[in-house]
């Protein structure tokens, strides 16, 4: 689905086709076609309306979850996969079945929000442990009072991210210890603005998604402190918490995959250096954490010398801090 709530001129650029379209009409070859996250969208809406604005090509963003937009993107029908994961093994085998290889490139840095109706009072912050035993399968946790001892018997509601969603992957591994692992009676969304208007509905609502989506809904919604596993303190999201790691197994990185292929088309390669040279701009206009400065140029010269792949061998890496990522980038 499409993101309405954070940018709220998207809804007078949206086709019937749910992709916002950027730029003058054009013949398809110089289309740039996107697609993946709703966790990335807003960098790349960005980063694609800038793009036009300063001449580039048009460029369409389509979001269909990272996991679609990976099936898009390994069939061929796309230039540019937006994701909030790595691309896992199963991906990169379909991508390799179609003869498509593609450049890897983060981006950005995310802190997946925990967060609550405002007006619950009680929940300041949870556990990974509580989490894990709300939304593990099987779960029969449906009110509050269940998550722990003096809270009060309200019922429990949860929102969270479909099963296509890189932001569903992350959050079961990481708090349920294996991707995909999840309780499914809950509202599942690709469209992160489900989750802020049924948390923002609800007294006794619970929900997660991507750190932009919380600054774009304060006051809709309120972020819980994350009480990592082996610690005592509880951390909320924010650009100083997810930069210095204490934010807690829920920071992770984010990507533009680049078809190999399209990366040679001279209006492919414009609007990936555009994105390269004005990455931290964009990134923070977008309410996202931006990697170091320095880092950037050194992942436009991955792009530009065609480094092919992925450094993280088609799995999840929880927990990987931004010097960690920056350090494996660079060699």
């Amino acid at each position: 689905m499409f993101k309405s709530v954070f940018f709220k001129a998207a809804s007078a650029v949206v086709s019937t086709a749910l992709v916002a379209s950027f730029g003058s009409p054009a013949n398809a070859q110089s289309v740039i076609k996107t697609d993946g996250s709703s966790t990335v969208f807003p960098i790349m809406e960005k980063a694609a309306s800038d793009f036009q604005k300063s001449g580039g090509s048009r460029v369409t963003v389509g979001v269909s979850g990272t996991g679609g937009g990976f099936k898009k993107f390994c069939n061929g029908d796309t230039d540019i996969s937006n994701a909030s994961r790595p691309i896992l093994q199963k991906e990169i085998d379909a991508c390799r079945a179609k003869g498509i290889s593609f450049i890897e490139l983060p981006i950005a840095y995310d802190g997946l929000a925990v967060v609550v109706n405002p007006r619950n009072t009680w929940a300041q912050n949870l556990t990974a442990d509580e989490l894990k035993r709300i939304w593990e399968p099987g779960s029969k946790i449906n009110n509050w009072s269940q998550v722990r001892s003096g809270f009060p018997n309200v019922p429990l509601k949860l929102f969270g991210a479909g099963a296509d969603s890189g932001t569903f992957d992350y959050f079961t591994e990481a708090i349920n210890g294996k991707s995909k692992a999840s309780r499914t009676d809950y509202t599942a969304t690709e469209d992160d603005n489900v989750t802020v208007r049924g948390v923002s509905g609800d007294r006794g609502a619970l929900g997660y998604f991507g750190k932009s989506y919380l600054e774009a809904n304060k006051g809709r919604v309120r972020a819980v402190g994350i009480i990592a596993r082996g610690s005592t303190r509880a951390v909320m999201p924010s650009d100083t918490t997810v930069q210095n790691a204490t934010y807690q197994p829920l920071s992770r990185p984010m990507f533009i995959y680049i078809n190999a292929n399209a990366a040679k088309r001279p209006e492919v390669k414009r609007f990936v250096t555009y994105i390269f040279n004005n990455a931290s701009t964009i990134v923070k206009a977008a309410r996202y954490t931006a990697l170091p400065s320095s880092a950037y140029p050194r992942i436009l010269a991955n792009f530009n010398r065609n480094k092919l792949g992925t450094i993280f061998g088609g799995k999840n890496d929880v927990g990987l801090t931004i010097n960690e990522l920056v350090s494996r980038e660079a060699r």
